[in-house]
């Protein structure tokens, strides 16, 4: 069942992913709910910034990590045994994470939390997707110019390569007949680039 109406409000949903099955994964960070612009100032309600699942048959909502200092972009693998969470917490000041954690997922459960991508700081990364091949594409920004842009990183964690802008990248997806362009949404503009992979969806009936 759903939430009640005395239950605590949810912060500021961000980033969200649906399984095969159905169900519905978020994070909940407090950017939003904290500033002027998103939000009224709210109040924040959540004691833990967590991860959530919504149950398709119940529409119940469930914590499934609650251990994260900023929850942020969310994916699968393309055969949904991973999930990957980014921690954009560095924004909340030195010291803080700023990486991708990578979770085993069995029956709409997750654990052995590992980090899987590290080195975005003094930046951090935002939104990111999956390709075919299991490889991980996330955005990177706030932090040295240099480094504003996507990068790419093996299944395994390492990284194979980057794609320079000149601004900070927020999120990023593939899309076309093909899902081989990948649209990369920055501060002002929006870019593509045809890439030689496909990104991962839903398998098509």
């Amino acid at each position: 069942m759903a939430p009640s109406p005395s239950s605590p409000k949810l912060n500021s949903p961000n980033d969200v992913v649906v399984a095969s099955n159905g169900s519905i994964w978020f994070t909940d960070r407090t950017y939003g709910v904290r500033g002027r612009y998103e939000s009224l100032h709210g109040e924040i309600e959540q004691q833990k910034h967590n991860v959530f699942r919504v149950y398709p048959q119940t529409g119940e909502v469930k914590v499934v990590v609650d251990d994260f200092v900023q929850p942020n972009g969310i994916c699968f693998s393309p055969d949904e045994k991973k999930l990957f969470v980014i921690d954009s917490g560095i924004s909340e000041g030195p010291g803080n994470p700023a990486h991708i954690r990578v979770f085993a997922v069995d029956s709409g459960k997750v654990s052995n939390s590992k980090v899987y991508a590290d080195g975005f700081a003094p930046a951090l990364t935002d939104g990111m997707r999956a390709d075919v091949e299991g490889n991980i594409w996330c955005s990177v920004g706030w932090g040295d110019p240099k480094e504003d842009g996507v990068r790419c990183y093996s299944p395994a964690g390492e990284l194979l390569g980057k794609i320079h802008l000149t601004e900070t990248v927020g999120n990023l997806s593939f899309a076309g007949i093909l899902r081989n362009r990948l649209y990369i949404g920055a501060t002002t503009s929006v870019y593509a680039c045809y890439v030689g992979t496909q990104g991962a969806g839903l398998p098509r009936i």
